[in-house]
């Protein structure tokens, strides 16, 4: 693999990660001064440095209730879980993730818990769908999210975007209280702080999404590094892009997507980051070794327990 590719595109998604950050920050240190004025923004930043040090992130075991995800066993699939052990070796974390299953046909897989406790799920729908050497790197995707400490990066945006809405919610009631006086009077109103104060919210959730695009597009390297097969994740990319595809889309109009506005999206366009992963090809080995042999075969899909479904007709699996 082009090791010098791969580590400029790192360095330049860890620049991208401070400078979101960064903005988040700032923007939310301008929104706390225009409120509360200078002696109100070290109160608030004080408040912010003690819920960052004391976020408490969702229980995994909360998140995964909710998605109705059941463990999955090693003897269920043997050579899942070697992939994982190694994988997690090569990353060089203190804990092998356990695995999860979700009962959903969706093409879907997340990450909870933390680097001592770490906790990957992946839904039914994936584990039929991709093959060894695209489950590989899927893994090694989830494993990168583990290993970057994307989960508290993520936290720690959301802590931001929350405290955001709440200094706007804050402003805009202050600004309601106080209009007949401010209509009354001669003082003059800064539309721009008004503008702020309305669509800080909006700005911040944008910011939040870019910071998401941002870490999406390192785990892709760092799955890449960590499987020596850029393309393995390419083709699993491309694969889940294609089943995602309505079956009317694929029949009558192949080829035919109203993509949304990039910066709207938590994670980047398909297209982009598979050319970001064949941009790392040029001197990767030809044979990409999975801790078992080749990725050439195929391994034992688990099944899951389904609970019957409510239809008009009746229950239905």
């Amino acid at each position: 693999m082009n090791l010098l590719e791969w580590h400029r595109h790192t360095w330049q998604n860890r620049l991208h990660t401070a400078l979101i950050l960064a903005f988040m920050l700032g923007f939310l240190a301008l929104l706390g001064y225009i409120v509360w004025g200078g002696e109100g923004l070290w109160q608030l930043l004080l408040i912010g440095g003690i819920f960052t040090l004391i976020n408490p992130a969702a229980s995994p075991q909360f998140v995964l209730r909710l998605y109705g995800a059941q463990p999955l066993r090693a003897y269920e699939a043997p050579l899942l879980f070697d992939t994982i052990t190694e994988l997690a070796q090569r990353a060089h974390l203190p804990a092998v993730p356990s695995l999860y299953i979700l009962p959903s046909q969706v093409i879907n897989s997340f990450t909870v818990g933390t680097r001592r406790a770490p906790v990957i799920a992946l839904s039914d729908g994936m584990l039929r769908a991709l093959d060894l050497r695209e489950m590989f790197a899927v893994l090694a995707h989830e494993i990168s999210h583990i290993s970057n400490n994307d989960i508290r990066v993520m936290a720690l945006a959301d802590l931001l975007s929350r405290l955001t809405n709440a200094l706007s919610l804050i402003g805009q009631f202050l600004l309601l209280l106080n209009l007949p006086l401010l209509m009354l009077s001669e003082v003059s109103i800064s539309w721009l702080t008004i503008a702020l104060l309305i669509f800080a919210p909006h700005l911040a959730l944008i910011a939040q999404f870019g910071l998401s695009r941002t870490r999406e597009f390192n785990a892709d390297m760092n799955a890449a590094y960590l499987t020596g097969d850029p393309e393995g994740m390419a083709l699993a990319l491309m694969k889940i892009e294609q089943i995602h595809q309505s079956f009317f889309e694929r029949l009558m109009l192949p080829g035919w997507k109203v993509p949304g506005p990039s910066w709207l999206r938590t994670h980047p366009p398909t297209e982009e980051r598979v050319q970001r992963l064949m941009h790392l090809k040029a001197l990767a080995p030809a044979s990409p070794m999975h801790p078992g042999g080749t990725l050439a075969g195929d391994f034992d899909r688990p099944s899951i327990a389904r609970r019957p479904r409510y239809h008009l007709n009746g229950l239905w699996y």
